[in-house]
């Protein structure tokens, strides 16, 4: 017993790193509970093209945390593969180049969503606004890499 006591600490740190997955709320919007149930406790209205990130999964309903921390559930059906990130910054700049030297594009304001492109160089990330601002935005300024 002690021996399986002293391996497994081992084991979880040999295990790989499992990814992060985020996904975005579909339109029009939906409703995150405080269980895995229609019949669950409400808690708040999720808007579209929101990013969270999915803890758990299961029987068509997904954990999922929000830019603040919170954790709630949602039907798994709200939830689509395409990416989106969040102004958590009180502004954000997307940039032409991921440079801080680089012109601006566009400003946004906290709670803003724009689309990820993709992940660009360390710190950075490539993103489309809605009015068709496209550029680079650095990571601190946004949740949901």
């Amino acid at each position: 017993m002690r021996r399986l006591l002293t391996i497994l600490p081992l084991l979880a740190f040999s295990l790989p790193v499992l990814a992060v997955d985020y996904r975005s709320v579909q339109p029009p919007a939906a409703v995150l509970f405080d269980s895995p149930s229609l019949k669950s406790k409400k808690l708040y209205l999720i808007r579209a093209q929101t990013p969270v990130e999915v803890v758990v999964k299961l029987d068509g309903w997904s954990k999922v945390r929000d830019a603040e921390g919170s954790l709630a559930w949602i039907e798994s059906r709200f939830l689509a593969e395409h990416r989106t990130l969040l102004v958590v910054a009180p502004k954000a700049e997307i940039r032409q180049a991921e440079r801080p030297d680089a012109p601006v594009v566009a400003e946004l304001e906290k709670w803003v969503t724009v689309d990820l492109i993709e992940p660009a160089a360390p710190g950075w990330a490539k993103v489309r606004h809605r009015d068709g601002a496209t550029g680079y935005v650095r990571s601190t300024q946004v949740w949901g890499l």
